[in-house]
Formats: C-alpha cells, sequence, structure tokens
C-alpha cells in the first residue's frame, strides 16, 4: 500500500477536505500575525510540509520538525529549513518562537501532555499556539488506525491539554460539523463490514470525483466562513488557540 503521506501529499491541494481545512485555519493564522511578516514560526510533526507553503510562510521564518523520515523527504521540496524531532523533545531553545502550530498530529503522540508543553517552553512570552486535533470519540474509525492515533478530544479535554500546559486559551470551535453525519455512516458500514475484511487499509485520502469533491468544498467552505464569527458545537476536528503568558 502506498505510504500514508505520499497519499496525503497527493490529495493536499485537491480533497475538498484540505481546501477547507485551510480556509478555517488561515483567518486564524492571518489575525495573530496583525500584519506582521516577521514571525518566527514552528509547525511541529510538519508531515509532507504543505503548511509550511501555504499556511505559514507568508507570515515569517517557518521552521519544521517531524520523526518520520518519509515526512522529512517530502517535506525538504518546500525549501523550509527541517529537522528530524520527537515533539516531546523540541530541539530548540526555550522562548525561540512567536507561533508554534500543530495540525492532526499530537492525538498520536504518546504523551501530549508532555507535547504541549515543549511547544509552550519553545515559545515567546505573547506567542501562540494553534491546533488542530481529531474530535469525538463517536468518530473513530479505520482511518485513526491507519494513521496510529490513540485519542480523539471534545472542547474540554482539548481546553484542559492547553491549560495543562500553562497556556490561556484563546479560542476553541469544533471544525466539520457537516461531515458528521457522512462520517457516523462511513464508520458505521465499515465496523458491519470489518469482520469480512483486512483491518487498518482506510485513510480516507482518496479525492472523490470531481462533483461531489466540488459540492463538499462548498458546503465546508460556506461553513468556514460561519466559524469565524461562531464556534461549531459539535464536528469532526478540534481548532484550538492559546496564547503563553
Amino acid at each position: 500500500m502506498e505510504d500514508r503521506l505520499d497519499l496525503t501529499f497527493h490529495a493536499e491541494t485537491a480533497h475538498f477536505w484540505f481546501r477547507s481545512f485551510h480556509a478555517s485555519v488561515a483567518p486564524v493564522i492571518r489575525v495573530i500575525a496583525v500584519g506582521r511578516r516577521d514571525l518566527r514560526i514552528i509547525d511541529c510533526g510538519c508531515g509532507t510540509g504543505y503548511n509550511l507553503m501555504t499556511l505559514l510562510q507568508p507570515y515569517g521564518r517557518a521552521f519544521g520538525f517531524d520523526l518520520d523520515p518519509n515526512a522529512i523527504r517530502l517535506a525538504r521540496q518546500s525549501g523550509r529549513p527541517l529537522v528530524r524531532a520527537d515533539m516531546e523533545d523540541i530541539p530548540f531553545k526555550s522562548g525561540t518562537f512567536d507561533l508554534a502550530t500543530s495540525f492532526d498530529v499530537v492525538q498520536g503522540v504518546p504523551d501530549d501532555r508532555a507535547t504541549l508543553r515543549e511547544m509552550a517552553r519553545v515559545l515567546k512570552p505573547g506567542g501562540y499556539v494553534v491546533l488542530n486535533l481529531t474530535a469525538l470519540e463517536l468518530l473513530w474509525g479505520e482511518h485513526n488506525e491507519a494513521w496510529d492515533e490513540v485519542r480523539r478530544y471534545t472542547r474540554e479535554s482539548g481546553t484542559r491539554l492547553i491549560e495543562d500546559a500553562g497556556l490561556q486559551v484563546v479560542r476553541a470551535t469544533y471544525l466539520f460539523a457537516s461531515l458528521v453525519p457522512l462520517i457516523l455512516a462511513v464508520r458505521s458500514v465499515q465496523r458491519l463490514l470489518r469482520p469480512f475484511r483486512a483491518p487498518r487499509g482506510a485513510s480516507d485520502l482518496d479525492v472523490p470525483p470531481a462533483p461531489l469533491n466540488a459540492a463538499l468544498t462548498w458546503i465546508l467552505s460556506a461553513e468556514a466562513a460561519l466559524t469565524r464569527r461562531f464556534s461549531m458545537p459539535f464536528g469532526s476536528s478540534l481548532l484550538l488557540v492559546a496564547r503563553k503568558p
């Protein structure tokens, strides 16, 4: 089977989920930057490096690291500074960065609290953390197993994670509420069929047929615009923004 990061690399520019994720997160980064273009930014668990180029690079000097060698191979194509490292032991001095991000990685680390303490440590006072996490245990499915994830979060558990690291929550909202009925249906079918198929086979990264992909992109883009004004009461992802005192 093709490596999961290679699948991600090919899906990121076209898949409705990634397009909608960027529509939700890009305005958050823009507000944090308040017009600055000289921020020092670290993306923890940078994966393919796509977010370094598209979300973070416009606002300053963006560094990335990941533990997966294939991630480093793919991310080097972004031309950004990269190192191979563990999120529980970030190889930078304390108080180095204005912004630390991690997108859909923390749910798979062994010790999420140690990871958030490290992210807080490398932040300057007044710096920000932006996290995206998988949300709600009832949405657990084969995709999570394919990515070796060990937990999903609620708004309450995500907030506790942030506060235990000594950070102040600025914003906490669910994303992708519109997808929840579809995800629940897919997960139910997966559970029914599981006895008849090999496990860990689904990663949900194939780009759907163009009409469906366009329709889902439109629906989720509209939701992203709404999320800028209101916090969603549920969703398949949890977006957290926090500040270091």
